[in-house]
């Protein structure tokens, strides 16, 4: 992200006049988006108090909040943690976002307008700029940005509410089950394949496209877990000082 924590932290202040359970939500999932924050890791109410200068009751309030977007899982006396879905649940996650993005895609070809097809335009472009500097985290946010703008301009309003959470539950998975060693999973030519099927109408074209991408992807997954060591102040602090690094277990 282009701006620090302190300025961010600024910025909300001035339009509040505090932090907001929903500054942590946004935090938090860009985090998970961005695969910064893998599956399995541990978010204390405390440690998330400090980072954000924030009481429990506004940190636990984001975190019911990440619960009812499945981005985090809570159990009772224990701490919450980044959701970690199984295999299966992974498998049926993919075949889910296959049905769903399929459709919305091939609605969306031949009817999407000047402004859309050229936002997407822009985005596949900084999508290769960013993977050419080597910027992951910034070609993962513009690859996510394509598909969101699909979502959020598909002619079936119920479908592209079903894809938004399933571009994040699968965007969790990717992060999870990324093969060790992969340095991205950037597929260069399926998202202006995608923007030429659009533009020419070819809906049938346009499915395709977006099934063969989703296998793709599923295909770069090594479908073991693995563990790892997250310091949540270098994550979502950006801060000076002391880190909290906290394990998986």
């Amino acid at each position: 992200m282009s701006n620090t924590w302190q300025e961010e932290v600024a910025a909300e202040t001035r339009a509040g006049g505090r932090i907001s359970d929903r500054f942590i939500v946004d935090k938090v999932r860009t985090a998970v988006l961005t695969q910064r924050l893998p599956p399995g890791t541990r978010l204390p109410e405390v440690a998330l108090g400090e980072i954000f200068g924030v009481s429990r009751s506004v940190v636990r309030k984001a975190l019911t909040r990440l619960a009812a977007d499945h981005v985090v899982s809570q159990q009772p006396n224990q701490v919450a943690r980044v959701r970690a879905p199984s295999i299966e649940e992974t498998r049926e996650t993919f075949a889910a976002r296959r049905l769903v993005e399929g459709e919305v895609a091939a609605l969306l070809a031949g009817g999407a307008s000047p402004a859309l097809l050229e936002e997407i335009a822009a985005l596949v472009d900084r999508e290769a700029e960013a993977h050419a500097r080597g910027n992951e985290p910034a070609r993962i946010e513009h690859s996510l940005a394509i598909h969101h703008l699909l979502a959020e301009h598909s002619p079936n309003r119920v479908l592209g509410a079903m894809l938004t959470d399933l571009i994040l539950r699968t965007s969790i998975v990717i992060a999870l089950y990324k093969r060790a060693g992969l340095a991205s999973c950037y597929l260069a030519e399926d998202h202006p394949a995608l923007l030429a099927h659009l533009r020419s109408g070819d809906g049938e074209a346009a499915r395709r496209g977006i099934h063969d991408h989703l296998r793709a992807l599923e295909g770069l997954l090594d479908l073991t877990t693995r563990e790892s060591r997250i310091d949540l102040m270098a994550i979502l602090g950006q801060r000076e000082g002391a880190a909290m690094s906290l394990g998986k277990e």
